[in-house]
């Protein structure tokens, strides 16, 4: 009998290893990729149209071949034809991939595993080094520890966010497409980015807060981080004390048009002394999971119509 025992709390324990853990986090939203779009999403979408027959460039743009391959595949699986790759797209796109497969998909998931700071070569086969890299991803988000790529395992791969050692988008991931981080602001170096009331504004890095309210900003933070300060206007309210400091990713407070605003918004700005920073290209970077540039190294002009 306690053999018995002993082997079902063997094959137990084994199960729940495969399973992954009980407490996995929901999966992220997939991304919307659109006309115009750029980033990382989109030469996955390009990869995986390549596996279903698409003769297109996977260069992470969409113009008119793409979004052409885009409506072509969505017609083919009886899906309305708008050229978006959204959930249901996706959904149909992706492929289940396991040890030994070769082709487009495996190349489209490999860049997504090295955006997610895995070493493998993006070469189509999958190999052992894939293998790894896909087991460690599983694990860390507590996925079944295989290396199947199946549908929920792309949806961490392309909608999650690499973890940036010391640094965090200042929204959601879901809240705006990659575009909106390198759009320019309307009149001097600072970005827009447009959102509901009511979204959660996050620390971009670690640092001290300090909280504004004028006629201005509205309701504000200035989080000040070896001599940089990145400034945060229009919340609807504040989630942080005066002082307090604060990590990456730590809720700051939430948007709204507070202050000199024609509608909902988080204004961001990024200062060194008197001097404003252009903060896109280090929006960017956390948004596609590299390490971001120095702030002083950032333009001081040139990010406003």
């Amino acid at each position: 009998m306690a053999r018995l025992l002993a082997l079902v709390a063997t094959v137990v324990a084994m199960v729940m290893v495969g399973m992954g853990t009980a407490n996995a986090a929901p999966a992220p939203a997939w991304p919307l990729v659109g006309a115009d779009a750029t980033g990382p999403e989109v030469t996955s979408a390009q990869y995986l149209l390549r596996q279903h027959g698409a003769q297109i460039e996977a260069d992470g743009i969409v113009g008119p071949k793409t979004q052409a391959a885009v409506k072509a595949f969505q017609t083919g699986r009886g899906l309305p034809a708008d050229g978006i790759v959204g959930p249901l797209t996706w959904a149909k796109l992706v492929v289940d991939l396991d040890s030994g497969a070769r082709g487009e998909a495996v190349t489209g998931a490999q860049h997504q595993l090295v955006r997610h700071g895995f070493a493998v070569t993006p070469d189509g086969v999958f190999g052992a080094s894939t293998v790894t890299a896909v087991t460690g991803f599983k694990s860390k988000h507590g996925l079944p520890a295989t290396s199947l790529i199946d549908a929920v395992t792309w949806q961490w791969l392309i909608g999650g966010t690499p973890t940036i050692e010391g640094w965090a988008l200042p929204l959601p991931r879901n809240a705006l497409p990659r575009g909106e981080y390198d759009d320019p602001h309307h009149d001097y170096p600072a970005i827009d980015l447009p959102v509901g009331t009511g979204t959660k504004a996050f620390a971009v890095t670690a640092g001290t807060a300090a909280l504004v309210n004028d006629s201005s900003c509205g309701k504000g933070v200035v989080l000040s981080a070896n001599g940089v300060r990145y400034i945060y206007c229009h919340l609807s309210r504040h989630a942080v004390a005066s002082g307090a400091a604060v990590r990456p990713g730590q809720l700051l407070g939430y948007t709204g048009s507070t202050g000199n605003s024609t509608g909902p918004h988080l204004h961001f700005g990024i200062k060194i002394g008197a001097t404003s920073h252009c903060p896109q290209r280090l929006l960017l970077a956390i948004y596609d999971g590299v390490a971001p540039p120095a702030p002083a190294t950032l333009p001081t002009s040139g990010c406003s119509y």
